[in-house]
């Protein structure tokens, strides 16, 4: 009896993880820690609003405060000090902006200053579309749902005097400027300026909300900090003392600024929130709210939120591995489907790029979030494949940001160019995006925008403001010890290459010769005494104190910018083979790339050198190196932990990284269509092809594996044998039965 008992429960077990959703693997708190910067809070599929614990805030309680990068993020899970749940929110960035418009529930009297009003927080839970905690000083618990431009909370208050605070003095930067107005005692309305992302003033944007109640407050008021007289006699915004007005309906402005809601005597008892956003107008932000919550049916928000992530997630179903390889898997692509996020109002407005005024769409959606020297590289790609329709709504998005501001973006937030990063990135993922078919957007108008950029002479070029010695001598020479001289060329080099392809498919042979020729030039770079890329001054010669090695972990390194010539040299993905012939062939090639891996120059946590491992399918007999090394990089750096992605996840790139390396391919050059293959980890994946754009309706991958089967035995395409180690973009479209066989010997 125990036995049929015994396999009653392993069978009724197995049933149950069969039938689990993609959306039930995801754990939204991995990558909170270890410099991630994600954050568990509510989203939907590339919602402009999420809503987000907001535990940064500097206290003895939190660790924060010990490491000025945490600032990057509104949360991080070595932190339990609480200050309040912020509406829009960046996820996976490496600099402050946002963080803004935060709710707070709290018992008692009311005081607005967050370093005395915060709470330790409990028992937290996290999956998409959904957060909660228990806040222990006053014995809340608190939820969140969102829809995309809707945020939707319910606090639970066990006893006290219940009260919900809106702050808008609090954030991740420092942006002076905030209005707040009581419309009556259930509804609140106002903005908060937003924007100097890294630090970079000129970026600066109202974002506007309206938040409403689903009970009268029986008392209401705002508030205003009011700073004092140092001892040197000026102001400081960082100490002062609360001026509260009770009962003010009339419009606040200031910098620390906020309101209250006060209900009464609760006992566990619900007050329930709903906060729309625009970045257009207040009235756009109620418009928003009566659109998506019409009602204060938490659970029925809850549930289509989760609905919209099952559908966002299963374009890609996975068999086989174990819970933690699936929960790794899937978090990876629930992060790559936050941002670009959706930035215009359900009446299709939207402000335009580097201005206040405001245009509407026909249809589709505008975009915005663009981190597009991270994002070119693997997460665009990926896109394109998975999410087509999307996509092509983010090409469009990029084009007419040149049509509004004149330039193509290079690292866009919120409508405004932050001027972030280098090169002229938004080539790469524009080319690489028409090149899989995706064509249906204004190509003569890109093209002219990508030209513009590429050759554009003098300070005026925006993009590439070092253009002129490129182009006239065919590199960018080190005139400061940390220019970032070489990343900025290689960056041209990479984005002159995409805009040869452009021309030749668009017959401009002339424009092909000349962007490809120019792509070649990062040869001028090389050197043989190292046999690396090696920084170069203004009359030809290479940098005397040259160390390959200077420059990791984030150090200053001359020449380079966030990493070092190690990181750099075999970044040239478009002319392997032109770099072998520099090294001195194949052995050489190879040996050295080994020595990225073995000596440990190789750094997981940033984009230059991560399509490194694949390179070593360029050599026949040698393929078997990129099947070590991405497993090895799979299992070492991704983790169903709060540190489990290996740094800071720039908008999705990591992510993209492991979604594709697990499935067991990699597009290791933006702008080349073919896939270099490696060893799947799961022993099937599906990949759901949108038949609007691509001929096929799935591609499933297959492998039959010995062991942990980290090597390739054998390949065959519907039955075929494959011989190569790399795959056409449009071999994988037509869809088919891709199959492994696997073993744990190379």
């Amino acid at each position: 009896m125990r036995q049929i008992i015994v396999l009653f429960v392993f069978v009724m077990h197995g049933l149950f993880t069969l039938a689990q959703s993609p959306v039930d693997y995801v754990n939204p708190f991995i990558g909170s820690s270890n410099y991630g910067t994600t954050n568990p809070g509510a989203i939907v599929p590339q919602g402009m609003v999420s809503v987000v614990p907001f535990n940064v805030t500097g206290s003895k309680e939190n660790t924060f405060d010990k490491d000025a990068r945490w600032w990057s993020t509104p949360y991080a899970w070595e932190n339990k000090y609480l200050t309040g749940f912020t509406h829009v929110n960046l996820s996976g960035v490496g600099c402050p902006d946002l963080g803004s418009i935060l709710l707070m529930p709290v018992t008692g009297e009311i005081n607005a200053d967050e370093h005395e009003y915060g709470s330790i927080i409990k028992d937290q839970k996290a999956k998409p579309g959904y957060y909660s905690t228990i806040l222990e000083k006053y014995g809340v618990k608190a939820e969140m749902t969102a829809t995309q431009r809707a945020g939707f909370s319910k606090y639970t208050f066990s006893k006290g005097d219940a009260s919900i605070l809106l702050n808008l003095g609090v954030g991740l930067t420092n942006e002076t400027g905030a209005m707040i107005k009581i419309v009556n005692n259930q509804e609140i309305e106002g903005y908060r300026m937003t924007g100097n992302f890294c630090y970079n003033p000129g970026s600066e944007r109202p974002v506007y909300f309206v938040a409403r109640f689903n009970k009268p407050a029986k008392e209401y008021g705002v508030w205003k900090k009011m700073p004092k007289m140092t001892a040197e006699h000026s102001w400081s915004k960082s100490s002062g003392t609360f001026k509260y007005y009770k009962g003010y309906t009339q419009e606040m402005i200031g910098d620390s600024i906020g309101a209250w809601f006060s209900f009464g005597e609760l006992s566990n008892e619900e007050v329930l929130v709903k906060v729309g956003v625009s970045y257009v107008s207040i009235e756009n932000a109620r418009q928003n709210l009566n659109a998506e919550i019409n009602h204060f049916d938490f659970n029925k928000t809850k549930t289509e939120a989760r609905a919209a992530w099952d559908e966002a997630l299963s374009r890609l179903f996975v068999e086989g591995g174990t819970d933690d390889q699936k929960t790794v898997f899937y978090s990876a692509l629930y992060h790559m489907q936050i941002h670009p996020n959706v930035i215009n109002d359900v009446n299709g407005q939207y402000p335009v790029m580097d201005g206040y005024e405001v245009k509407e769409l026909e249809d589709g959606n505008r975009y915005t979030v663009f981190s597009l020297w991270d994002t070119y590289r693997n997460f665009h790609p990926l896109m394109a494949l998975v999410y087509p329709e999307q996509q092509l709504d983010m090409v469009r998005s990029m084009i007419e940001m040149y049509k509004e501001s004149g330039w193509l973006p290079k690292w866009e937030l919120n409508s405004k160019e932050t001027h972030v990063m280098e090169g002229d990135p938004s080539i790469p993922v524009i080319v690489d995006t028409y090149l899989r078919g995706l064509t249906d957007f204004d190509v003569e108008s890109a093209y002219a925008a990508m030209v513009k950029s590429a050759t554009t002479e003098g300070a005026k070029n925006k993009l590439r403001p070092d253009i002129d010695e490129y182009l006239s001598d065919g590199y960018v020479p080190m005139k400061s010890q940390y220019d970032n001289s070489v990343s900025h060329a290689l960056e041209y080099y990479i984005a002159d290459w995409n805009l040869g392809q452009f021309a030749k498919v668009l017959n401009k042979p002339e424009d092909a010769t000349r962007f490809n020729n120019q792509s070649l030039r990062y040869k001028e770079y090389f050197d043989k005494e190292f046999m690396m890329i090696r920084p170069k001054m203004p009359d030809g010669t290479f940098y005397k104190d040259f160390d390959p090695r200077q420059g990791e972990n984030f150090a200053p390194s001359p020449g380079f910018h966030e990493g070092n010539a190690w990181q750099y040299t075999f970044y040239v993905p478009h002319d392997i083979k032109g770099l072998t012939k520099l090294m001195g062939g194949k052995k050489k090639f190879v040996a050295k790339l080994q020595k990225v891996f073995d000596e440990g120059h190789f750094d997981m946590a940033n984009e230059p050198d991560i399509n490194y491992p694949y390179f070593f399918n360029f050599f026949k007999g040698e393929e078997w190196r990129a099947q070590k090394e991405v497993r090895n990089l799979i299992d070492t750096y991704y983790k169903n932990a709060p540190g489990g992605i290996p740094g800071n996840d720039d908008c999705g790139t990591l992510s993209a990284w492991i979604v594709y390396s697990m499935m067991g391919f990699y597009p290791y050059c933006a702008g080349d269509m073919n896939y270099a293959i490696t060893s799947p980890v799961f022993d099937k994946i599906t990949i759901k092809l949108d038949k609007n754009f691509y001929p096929g309706s799935e591609l499933v991958i297959e492998a039959d594996r010995e062991g942990k089967g980290t090597y390739i035995k054998s390949m065959e395409l519907n039955g075929k044998p494959v011989k190569s180690y790399f795959m056409t973009h449009d071999q994988m479209v037509k869809g088919g039965t891709l199959k492994f066989k696997l073993s744990d010997q190379k």
